[in-house]
């Protein structure tokens, strides 16, 4: 009954719409009068308003699926089944991400603090669940990675500004080598 590509539309703004419908539910709360509903109204509107801002964000981090492969985050543990390669890293064992150009695709590289390194392409199906999990790291931010992730600004009167190879998105803060 719904054609394809408008329930495509729907379903990816659905989380916006949702965060929306509660930040103007608390705003009709807040006018119903009293200072406990207002009170109360203006605290439900300002938790909608995160939660939009939250979902316009998660919605800017994921990708159009063309990619093969599957991209998994369980119980802290980031695991991609590829067709002809995979792995696993835990977040807790993470200890930096890159944003690299690898023959015209790109993908994370997430590495481990023994050297181990895992390749994602950003735009495998179930990638958007890492906005979730990168989100948990200590000290990233999360507006420098949704500008690394944003396409490269072309146009008249613009000099094509490609993306650098390999970008690095987050360290991990350490000690270093201890002698």
């Amino acid at each position: 009954m719904i054609r394809p590509s408008a329930l495509a539309a729907l379903t990816r703004w659905r989380e916006v719409g949702l965060g929306a419908a509660v930040a103007l539910a608390g705003l009709w709360t807040a006018t119903r009068g009293g200072p406990i509903l207002l009170a109360g109204g203006l605290a439900l509107a300002a938790l909608g308003a995160g939660l939009t801002r939250t979902a316009l964000r998660r919605m800017r981090f994921a990708q159009e699926t063309a990619a093969p492969g599957l991209v998994e985050v369980v119980e802290g543990e980031v695991r991609y089944f590829g067709p002809t390669f995979g792995g696993a890293v835990s977040l807790v064992d993470l200890t930096e991400i890159r944003l690299l150009t690898l023959r015209g695709r790109r993908v994370w590289r997430l590495k481990q603090a023994d050297g181990q390194a895992l390749l994602l392409p950003v735009d495998a199906t179930g990638a958007e669940a890492l906005y979730d999990a990168f989100s948990s790291l200590p000290g990233l931010d999360m507006a420098a990675l949704l500008a690394a992730l944003a396409p490269p600004q072309t146009g008249p009167g613009l000099i094509a500004a490609g993306q650098p190879e390999m970008a690095l998105i987050w360290h991990r803060a350490g000690k270093g080598i201890v002698a």
